[in-house]
């Protein structure tokens, strides 16, 4: 069974790449991240004519999450429980579509885009903070109340969790720079902390091994990436898992999304 990650930047604007990207990679499930788009344009004949099932969350022309699965696809919940909403002082509480989860083939998959935090002062940050302690408290109680639960978050974490994650640390860290921040990076290691595994490290090992280039100033050529797409995996899922690989040819081209898949191959239970 293989399951994917990708944010895939706009879907209606990709429609065609991912169409074509399914039918090359084969894989049996699908996060996707960024759909942009609400559920009434949302375009599902693309996957119904490829063989899949898809669940979609999208409330605006911003954000959007999805799963695609040709292995079943049961128990969809759209965001994950108690999951925070973006407030500014004044103005009532903001509900986004940036989690989905459901069940394929016994495996429960999320689709996660997690909040950018846009500064290190800017509201978001605590938004985002907030947001992924949220959801590694359920995270860890899932996990707890059932063992061999295989559970896959997998998404756009919007964090490069070590330095090798980024094309220049020090740049970085002298002006600033979210996602390489002691409390992002703190956020995503206390999943690692409760039992859940970057399962695609080992079989991709960095430095350089990126799975995001920003559309300016030549990132992509310059190989001026950041790895911030990430599946974690449970106990359960990890043991399971028998490959890993970043598509960075996905990246490549005309119409490209500025994220490439990540695809992980598990082993039978």
């Amino acid at each position: 069974m293989k399951i994917a990650t990708w944010n895939v930047n706009s879907l209606r604007a990709r429609a065609d790449r991912v169409e074509a990207w399914l039918r090359r990679s084969d894989v049996d499930v699908l996060a996707i991240q960024e759909t942009k788009c609400k559920d009434e344009n949302f375009p599902w004949d693309l996957f119904e004519s490829s063989g899949y099932e898809v669940a979609h969350f999208g409330l605006s022309q911003w954000n959007g999450v999805a799963i695609a699965s040709r292995v079943g696809l049961d128990d969809v919940e759209r965001t994950f429980p108690d999951q925070p909403a973006f407030a500014k002082p004044g103005i009532e509480p903001v509900q986004e579509a940036r989690a989905i989860g459901a069940t394929c083939a016994g495996v429960r998959v999320w689709s996660l885009y997690v909040p950018n935090g846009r500064g290190l002062e800017d509201p978001h940050m605590p938004y985002k903070l907030r947001w992924l302690e949220v959801l590694q408290q359920h995270a860890q109680r899932w996990i707890t109340e059932d063992p061999a639960l295989p559970v896959a978050l997998m998404g756009d974490w919007n964090i490069a969790p070590r330095d090798e994650d980024v094309w220049d640390i020090d740049l970085f860290r002298r002006e600033g720079f979210t996602h390489v921040s002691a409390a992002e990076r703190d956020a995503f290691a206390a999943f690692e902390k409760v039992g859940f595994t970057d399962v695609a490290r080992e079989f991709t090992p960095g430095p350089g091994t990126y799975t995001y280039w920003d559309y300016t100033q030549l990132r992509f050529p310059k190989k001026e990436g950041m790895r911030i797409d990430f599946v974690l995996g449970s106990p359960a899922l990890a043991g399971r898992v028998k490959g890993a690989s970043i598509d960075r040819e996905e990246r490549k081209g005309k119409g490209a999304s500025d994220h490439a898949p990540v695809v992980v191959e598990l082993g039978p239970v």
